[in-house]
């Protein structure tokens, strides 16, 4: 909570040396017609110690369900010191440095997250990060439409097993500016893009190809594979990757002979809490020849006349973000207190940590799965590895056994029914390093008791 150190002594000797009466006088140009007398529906003002009980009874009002929902927003161990450091005051408030002499402390921590997202991804360049993972890939399509020149048509090949939300909002943003977006399916048993279907488009003009790594499944795609098909066609790859597999997958610039040419996800999983919708931030990072087509702010390193390094934003002109019609993109945005969350939370694991971070979640999704495909009526939909999800089968609706789940304490997963009915009840759900084997226990306890439950009814 902030804290204001004037005393009424202190305010007194400040409005005497401007030379005002009161604090009242400071907002005497405001004529009386506008101005509120009142505010009755406010309430009196609090102490400290009031305000801290008040908010700390509406958040247990919230309560602390466990959660394996995922599905895009994960809940990952965030250390202390991550949010300790970037509220402190030249973060929390800080804005787009446009004046390179007065930012280089928050220059200098853009373009360190830059390099890590950069190493992350395999990529030659990153920028300054979007508004969402989903927004991300939306400007990833319209990026490779301006990058391939090569192809005319606009057409973006895009897989089901993209996250569903994801592939609404790249529609909205770019299906009305002349881009065509094709459905591939996937394999039914797999869980992953169905290659066979790749045979229909050989030949053809592509513009891209975007490859979800892991898929909205959490099942692995077969990436070299789809990448050097990609390519054999002339069509660039788009990748959508969770930041955190990358700690033990193959990273998007070694995909198949070439790598993939964008990569894109979101960063929520890197240092941001799970918190009522958001906010949350898009990374992005391509190949160097690329880089004049990426929207987003970039920041580069260089010296000054004396040999000392400095740090200001490059390739870009400020137009670029002020005026529509000059702009590569009218949405970006440098996210710059969520991209410092994931900075710093990447700058205290490290990639050993990472890796750490990535294994247990995995180990954690094996040992759930385990535990409830032992219950009857609960099977696996997909056959071979993933990373932190994987879909179940229900043997009666999910929405009732996830409000059953709900009332015990337990967010259950995400209903598949809405965007994939053809696979019957189907429910995602998701394991991190944040659980514990009690905590598998007593979701396994749960299920069992709201399907014993649901079939004597």
């Amino acid at each position: 909570m902030p804290f204001i150190p004037h005393t009424e002594p202190d305010v007194q000797e400040m409005l005497a040396a401007i030379g005002a009466a009161s604090i009242e006088a400071l907002f005497d140009e405001i004529p009386a017609s506008l101005r509120v007398g009142s505010l009755p529906d406010v309430p009196a003002g609090l102490s400290e110690l009031e305000i801290m009980q008040l908010m700390c009874a509406r958040a247990r009002q919230d309560g602390q369900p466990l959660c394996f929902i995922g599905a895009g927003a994960y809940e990952h161990h965030i250390p202390a010191a991550v949010w300790s450091t970037i509220t402190r005051g030249e973060f929390y408030s800080a804005y787009t440095p446009y004046q390179a002499e007065a930012s280089q402390g928050t220059l200098q921590s853009i373009y360190e997250y830059q390099t890590m997202m950069a190493s992350l991804t395999g990529m030659e360049v990153s920028n300054a990060s979007l508004y969402d993972g989903a927004s991300a890939l939306a400007e990833a399509v319209l990026m490779a439409v301006r990058a391939n020149r090569r192809s005319r048509s606009a057409r973006i090949l895009m897989p089901r097993t993209v996250h569903p939300h994801y592939r609404a909002v790249a529609l909205a943003m770019a299906g009305n500016q002349g881009v065509r977006f094709e459905e591939l399916p996937y394999e039914r048993t797999l869980g992953h893009t169905a290659l066979e279907a790749l045979s229909g488009f050989a030949g053809q003009d592509i513009t891209a190809l975007v490859i979800a790594q892991p898929n909205f499944f959490g099942v692995f795609e077969d990436v070299d594979a789809l990448t050097d098909f990609a390519h054999a066609q002339g069509a660039l790859v788009i990748a959508v990757v969770n930041p955190t597999a990358l700690a033990v997958l193959k990273p998007p610039g070694q995909w198949g002979h070439k790598g993939a040419n964008i990569v894109v996800g979101e960063g929520q999983p890197l240092g941001c809490p799970l918190s009522s919708g958001g906010p949350y931030f898009g990374f992005m990072s391509t190949r160097l020849e690329h880089v004049r087509q990426m929207p987003g702010r970039i920041v580069g390193r260089t010296v000054d006349l004396d040999g000392r390094p400095g740090f200001t934003l490059t390739l870009q002109a400020r137009e670029q973000h002020i005026r529509r019609a000059k702009a590569t993109s009218n949405i970006c945005t440098n996210q710059g207190l969520l991209m410092m969350a994931g900075t710093v939370y990447l700058a205290l694991l490290g990639a050993e940590g990472l890796e750490r971070v990535a294994a247990l979640s995995m180990a954690r999704t094996e040992e759930l799965a385990r535990a409830l495909t032992a219950l009857p009526g609960v099977r696996p939909v997909f056959a071979g590895a993933g990373f932190h999800e994987i879909v179940l089968a229900l043997d009666r609706p999910v929405a009732g056994v996830l409000a059953a789940l709900s009332a015990r304490g337990i967010e259950g997963g995400f209903d598949l029914i809405e965007h994939f009915p053809e696979l019957g009840p189907a429910l995602l759900l998701c394991a991190t390093e944040t659980k514990t084997t009690a905590d598998i226990d007593s979701y396994a306890r749960a299920l069992s008791e709201v399907l014993r439950a649901a079939r004597a009814a």
